[in-house]
């Protein structure tokens, strides 16, 4: 009986975890913005080595849509988000 509180414990604790990893500083370029929905979708960019391959496209919804007006596709930019039931939302957006 323990063991098994212990891997649900276990269980929750980690999907808290995987979704505040989104809370993070990332980089990538924008694809597109929807300004009428206030949308944008983000190539995320891989950190690391030299020649690596870009990161999945995310379409966010922008927690406030006067952030999108400072950027438009093709524009690199650093940007922090969060997920709530499978919807990802914008908290921060910036022009590199």
């Amino acid at each position: 009986m323990g063991t098994t509180k212990f891997i649900f414990a276990s269980a929750a604790a980690l999907s808290m975890l995987a979704s505040g990893a989104l809370a993070d500083d990332m980089t990538g370029m924008v694809t597109r913005i929807d300004r009428l929905n206030g949308t944008i979708s983000i190539q995320q960019t891989q950190k690391g080595t030299v020649g690596a391959s870009a990161g999945a496209l995310q379409e966010y919804k922008a927690k406030d849509a006067a952030m999108l007006d400072a950027v438009h596709a093709g524009d690199r930019v650093t940007y922090s988000a969060t997920e709530t039931n499978g919807t990802g939302t914008l908290t921060k957006l910036q022009k590199q």
